[in-house]
């Protein structure tokens, strides 16, 4: 899956196929200088049905155009801590840019001050059968 996201109106899509993708603390990367936030993450590959335990691919999200960032609730001196991620927002600002959130279960975030909305998911490796689903009481 390649998917790209150059406006709002996009980035619904990205965070429904992120929902459940998991990382580790160390797999957050800001470079104030390139002006770029990337993530890998172990996708849960939801578009594949939801039959049996499903699958999981490895999967990178890279948004440019990032002025900022702040980690909220992120135990950046936890490197092995394992993230969940929920969902990738937008809030606008002044047009184009904004503010991008990824929210992480247990609270944690990080908020993305973005010129406009340029960002690229791409899965990076063949999928592999997953341990479990991801459970969510009120769809479950």
């Amino acid at each position: 899956m390649r998917l790209a996201a150059e406006d709002a109106d996009d980035l619904p899509v990205l965070s429904a196929a992120l929902q459940d993708a998991v990382c580790k603390v160390a797999d957050l990367s800001f470079k104030p200088g390139a002006r770029r936030f990337t993530l890998a993450v172990n996708r849960y590959l939801w578009e594949a049905g939801r039959k049996g335990k499903g699958w999981r691919t490895r999967s990178a999200l890279d948004i440019g155009g990032v002025l900022d960032a702040k980690f909220t609730r992120l135990r950046r001196d936890a490197p092995d801590a394992v993230l969940s991620l929920l969902s990738v927002n937008f809030e606008p600002g002044e047009a184009p840019g904004g503010w991008i959130t990824l929210t992480f279960s247990g609270g944690g975030a990080v908020r993305l001050e973005v010129e406009c909305v340029d960002a690229l998911l791409a899965d990076l490796a063949q999928p592999w059968p997953a341990a479990r689903r991801p459970n969510h009481p009120d769809t479950a």
